[in-house]
C-alpha cells in the first residue's frame, strides 16, 4: 500500500482475495436477474388474461418469482456485506503498521478510507458476471419454465431496467459501505497500529488464558486458536449454514418453483458454503503458520497440528448446520404465507403451495454435508502438511 499523490493505492495482488465476494454477489445476482426479468416480461402479457382461473396461474408464477428472488438474493446481499466487512478488517490488520505510519504523517481517516473503494469494485464484477451469465441462460430458462404453460407465450426481452437494479445500484451501495466502514475501522490511534497493541484486548487475553492454565497444551492451543478470531469462527458457522440452508430449501423447493431453479439454488449453495469455508480456514491455516511449523519442531504429528488448528471449528460447524436447518423452514414457512394470500386461491383449483419439514432432503444434506466436511477437512490437512519451518524463518 502506498500513497500517489491525493489518492491510496492498493497493490492489485491483494485484490485477488476478493474473489469470494465476486463469487457471493455473482451468486445472487443470476437468479435474481433470471426471475425480475421473467416477472417484467410477464407483466407484459397482463392485458391478454381475460380468464379468471388464467389470471390466478398469473399471480402465482408472479409471486414465486418474487418470492424467490426475495429469499437468494437477500440472503445472499447479505452474506456479501458480511464478507465485505471481514476482508476489509483483515485487510486493515494485516496491514495495520503502514496504515500507522500514514496517519503518524497526517494523513486523514477520510483521505485513507477513500481508496477502500476498490473493494467495492468487487461487487461490479460479481454483479456483471452474474448479470451476464443469467442473460446466457435465460432462453433455456424460459423454455423450461413455460413447457406446460396455460398462458399465452412470454417472449424474451432485455430490460434495461435491471441494469439500475442490479449492477449500478448494488456496487455504488457496497463501495459507500466499504468506504465508511474502513474509516470507522481506522479510528484508532497511529501508534496502536503501528505496535499492533491495543490495551483492552491484551486484558481480555491475559484473564482468558488464566482460565485455561490448567487445561493440556495441545487443548489450551486448540481452544485459544478458536476464539483468536471470531470473525472465523463466524464464517466456519455460516459456511455451514449456507449449506443446511440452501440446499434444503433446493431439495424442497422443485414442486413450487420447478426443477431449474432448484438446481440453480443447489450450485449456489455449494459454491457459497465451500467460498465461505475455504477462506475462512485458510486463512486459519495461513495466520498459523508459524505455530504449526514449532509444533513440528517439537515432535508433534501433522494428526496433531490439524486437530490443534482446525479441528477446533467441529463444533461450530454442526451448531451452524443446525441454525441454518431450522432457518430455512421458518423463512419459508413465512415467506409463502406473506406471498400467497388465502383469500385469493381458496376458491381456485390452483393449490397453495405448502411447506412442511422435508425428513429426506435433511437426511440427504446432512450426509452430504458430513462428507463436503471431512473431505475438505482432508485436503487442509494436507496443505498443513507442507508448512516448513524454513519456509516461515525465510519470510520473517
Amino acid at each position: 500500500m502506498r500513497l500517489d499523490g491525493e489518492s491510496m493505492i492498493i497493490h492489485p495482488k491483494e485484490t485477488r482475495k476478493l474473489i469470494g465476494i465476486v463469487i457471493m454477489c455473482a451468486c445472487a445476482i443470476l437468479p435474481c436477474t433470471l426471475l425480475l426479468n421473467s416477472n417484467m416480461d410477464l407483466m407484459r402479457i397482463r392485458d391478454l388474461i381475460i380468464d379468471p382461473e388464467s389470471l390466478i396461474v398469473y399471480e402465482l408464477a408472479l409471486n414465486s418469482g418474487y418470492m424467490i428472488a426475495a429469499i437468494a438474493g437477500g440472503a445472499l446481499a447479505l452474506t456479501t456485506a458480511i464478507m465485505l466487512f471481514f476482508y476489509i478488517k483483515h485487510y486493515i490488520d494485516t496491514h495495520r503498521s503502514e496504515i500507522g505510519i500514514l496517519k503518524a504523517m497526517g494523513y486523514s481517516n477520510w483521505k485513507i478510507a477513500k481508496s477502500f473503494w476498490v473493494f467495492g469494485m468487487s461487487v461490479f464484477i460479481g454483479a456483471v458476471i452474474g448479470f451476464s451469465f443469467a442473460f446466457i441462460i435465460m432462453p433455456a430458462f424460459y423454455r423450461e419454465m413455460r413447457s406446460d404453460w396455460i398462458l399465452p407465450d412470454v417472449h424474451l426481452h432485455f430490460n434495461p431496467l435491471l441494469v439500475l437494479y442490479l449492477i449500478i445500484l448494488p456496487t455504488l451501495t457496497f463501495t459507500l459501505i466499504a468506504i465508511f466502514y474502513s474509516y470507522f475501522k481506522l479510528k484508532r490511534p497511529p501508534l496502536e497500529l503501528i505496535t499492533g497493541k491495543g490495551s483492552k484486548v491484551i486484558r481480555g487475553r491475559k484473564q482468558k488464558c488464566n482460565k485455561d492454565k490448567d487445561l493440556p497444551f495441545l487443548r489450551e492451543l486448540k481452544q485459544s486458536t478458536v476464539r483468536s478470531r471470531f470473525s472465523l469462527v463466524f464464517f466456519v458457522g455460516f459456511a455451514s449454514f449456507c449449506y443446511a440452508n440452501i440446499v434444503q430449501m433446493a431439495l424442497g423447493i422443485t414442486d413450487m418453483a420447478g426443477d431449474v431453479i432448484a438446481i440453480m439454488m443447489l450450485g449456489i449453495g455449494l459454491a457459497l458454503a465451500f467460498t465461505t469455508m475455504f477462506i475462512a480456514v485458510m486463512t486459519v491455516i495461513k495466520g498459523n503458520a508459524k505455530t504449526i511449523a514449532m509444533l513440528r519442531v517439537f515432535g508433534y504429528s501433522n494428526r496433531d497440528c490439524s486437530n490443534t488448528i482446525i479441528n477446533g471449528y467441529r463444533p461450530v460447524a454442526c451448531v451452524g448446520f443446525i441454525i441454518g436447518t431450522a432457518y430455512q423452514f421458518g423463512l419459508m414457512r413465512m415467506v409463502i404465507a406473506l406471498f400467497f394470500d388465502n383469500a385469493v386461491f381458496e376458491n381456485s383449483v390452483v393449490n397453495i403451495p405448502e411447506h412442511s419439514f422435508n425428513v429426506p432432503a435433511f437426511i440427504i444434506t446432512l450426509v452430504s454435508f458430513i462428507l463436503f466436511y471431512e473431505i475438505f477437512m482432508k485436503y487442509c490437512s494436507t496443505k498443513i502438511k507442507r508448512i516448513s519451518l524454513k519456509e516461515i524463518m525465510q519470510t520473517e
